[in-house]
């Protein structure tokens, strides 16, 4: 339901946030929300929209701890019904699904050659449809936010354009102009692409996790081929799933 309205109680419970902050950030113009008058109760002063929420939470993403981001995981899986203990983001990459090393060195080559990775493993329908949106989505605002990253997906889930919710991983060598704001290079891709929104914010959610954790980004980037950037992939969420169950 991504028109579902929430009041801050339930905005607190999803970002696993204190609902006194989710308030105060409402009423400072932080957070996306509607105010409404009267003498209503503090909780009750502000309605927000689920979906302007996710988009919200996928722009700061790069911005969050990775306590808050596990926070925010388990919020987000707990309000879908779906599991937030478990592997995510591994099971959703499909075989030939990471490109290492990438043959792109443009920001339009880059998306093509990605979109093409998934395309060869049978994750697209509708092909140039899936590149207009996405690259759409790039043009609004980069999604190289975390240095030397970058996360490419439509800004909406993209029902017919695919055959399943997929992650597609590519990794250079030399470094590509993705439009970092900082104007630094990137090296590493995840292209993710949904059939709904609650996948697409789960994903980037744990994705988040798993670069954030130290040493992860160093040892992602110095993978030679495919079988080794899985194989720190696998690690990485293996450990994140170990340390939230115990």
């Amino acid at each position: 339901m991504p028109h579902e309205q929430m009041n801050a109680s339930q905005v607190a419970t999803y970002l696993a946030m204190d609902m006194r902050e989710v308030i105060k950030m409402a009423s400072r113009d932080q957070i996306p929300c509607q105010k409404i008058g009267g003498d209503k109760a503090p909780r009750d002063r502000y309605r927000f929209v689920k979906s302007d929420i996710d988009h919200w939470v996928e722009n700061q993403v790069h911005t969050l701890d990775r306590e808050r981001l596990s926070g925010i995981s388990k919020g987000v899986s707990d309000h879908h019904g779906l599991d937030s203990e478990g592997m995510i983001l591994c099971p959703h990459i499909p075989d030939g699904g990471l490109d290492v090393p990438m043959h792109a060195r443009t920001r339009e080559a880059t998306i093509r050659e990605l979109v093409d990775v998934a395309d060869r493993a049978g994750m697209i329908y509708l092909r140039s449809e899936l590149i207009e949106e996405i690259r759409e989505r790039e043009d609004m605002c980069s999604t190289a936010l975390i240095p030397g990253v970058a996360m490419p997906h439509p800004r909406h889930p993209v029902e017919y354009d695919i055959a399943d919710s997929f992650v597609v991983v590519g990794l250079t060598h030399s470094g590509i102009p993705f439009g970092a704001p900082d104007g630094s290079l990137t090296r590493l891709f995840f292209l993710v692409c949904c059939k709904d929104e609650r996948t697409h914010l789960h994903l980037l959610a744990r994705l988040a996790q798993m670069l954030h954790t130290p040493g992860v980004m160093d040892e992602l980037l110095h993978a030679d081929n495919p079988e080794e950037l899985m194989d720190a992939l696998k690690k990485c969420e293996e450990q994140i799933v170990r340390d939230e169950n115990k």
